[in-house]
């Protein structure tokens, strides 16, 4: 294929259940970006809970999520790992891999770091004749590395740094006058966590994040075929209930707006495409306002744990049928036993054909250690 095609394909692998189907009538306008990956939900936990992480408890993965309320992590140090299949249903070889982790050197203040890894497996290279090009195996990954502070005992501010490199071609030959080569990207994320639970355990929480906030991305050297990546806005809530000793349980709501402004016409006419290329990211997040809240998403999700050491979990997922229509239930369930943690979630079968999500019908795991097994159990 085409290097350009590859781009393609693996936005279609990532997204392809983000496009519905629509009457001729209807306006569809999905909101594309580069390295969609990391829209992925990174961690089973919130995997099992409609990808609801942005105020829910502390835990190594929360850098992800909020950076803010990694500081109230009760242990000094925690380690998360998860793998996520891909495509499961076609394919073997494609699956998002995570890493996370986080030290508190002090009472409120923490480092963190993270890696995200999506492999789109083993791809046959062709040109536009069918003459093959070789094999090649595209991958994007990004690396993280924040800091989290108490700003009171209820208030916590994080900040995160992230590159970000998305080698879709791997290796392919240039043709004509474009060179394609691997992209790159730096971002910042920024998080509010606000905990006003009881110590008991019963209130709410309340977060905010801003992630993703950083330069357009490129892969070839024409300086005017940049594209967005995603960056967003996120805003959660959590009502916690300690029903006894043993019994608690956590419901809570996150909204997401992403800050990448849609692309005007329907089609659009050259005009239009030039004028939005042109954009800037600080424009571009600005502009994306426009049409909210069309789109905005909102995940809903619950979490019961019993002794702290077993919990369930669902969720659900919503998303505007003009923005992509991605509607789907979770479930999910945790175990945790002194520093070791494990978590399961599943997604279950929605849309079909080109509309299918491409996480249906999978089961993805987390792997946690409590470095000195006095953290949350959740």
């Amino acid at each position: 294929m085409r290097p350009t095609a590859s781009k393609l394909i693996a936005s279609l692998l990532l997204f392809g259940g983000m496009i519905s189907a629509a009457k001729a009538q209807e306006r569809i306008n999905v909101v594309t970006t580069a390295v969609p990956f990391l829209r992925i939900s990174p961690d089973a936990r919130a995997g099992g809970m409609g990808d609801l992480g942005i105020a829910t408890s502390p835990d190594a993965s929360s850098s992800f999520w909020n950076m803010g309320k990694v500081a109230f992590n009760q242990s000094q140090g925690g380690i998360a790992a998860t793998y996520t299949p891909w495509l499961k249903q076609l394919v073997n070889d494609v699956y998002l891999a995570s890493l996370s982790g986080y030290y508190k050197f002090a009472e409120d203040q923490a480092i963190t770091v993270g890696l995200r890894y999506f492999s789109l497996g083993n791809i046959q290279f062709t040109d536009g004749a069918g003459n093959s090009w070789g094999n090649g195996k595209p991958r994007e990954f990004s690396l993280d590395a924040g800091y989290s502070r108490k700003l009171s005992d209820k208030l916590g501010l994080g900040i995160a740094l992230r590159y970000i490199n998305s080698d879709l071609t791997n290796g392919v030959p240039t043709t004509g006058s474009t060179s394609y080569k691997a992209g790159s990207a730096v971002a910042g994320d920024i998080g509010l966590y606000y905990d006003n639970k009881t110590e008991e355990g019963d209130g709410f929480t309340f977060g905010a994040a801003l992630s993703n906030l950083g330069s357009k991305i490129s892969y070839t050297s024409n300086a005017d075929q940049k594209d967005f990546i995603p960056a967003n806005l996120g805003l959660g809530v959590t009502w916690n209930k300690a029903i006894d000793e043993q019994n608690k349980v956590m419901i809570g709501l996150d909204l997401n707006k992403l800050l990448v402004p849609g692309l005007e016409g329907n089609p659009p006419t050259q005009q239009q495409i030039d004028d939005y290329r042109s954009q800037g990211p600080v424009a571009g997040w600005g502009k994306s306002f426009s049409d909210f809240p069309g789109q905005a998403n909102f995940s809903i999700g619950a979490e019961y744990w019993y002794n702290n050491q077993f919990a369930l979990r669902a969720g659900y997922y919503y998303e505007d049928k003009s923005r992509g229509n991605r509607r789907y239930f979770t479930a999910g369930v945790g175990l945790k036993y002194n520093v070791f943690g494990l978590n399961f979630s599943y997604l279950a079968p929605s849309g079909s054909g080109v509309t299918q999500n491409p996480l249906s019908n999978t089961m993805r795991f987390s792997v946690l250690f409590d470095l000195d097994g006095g953290g949350s159990n959740e």
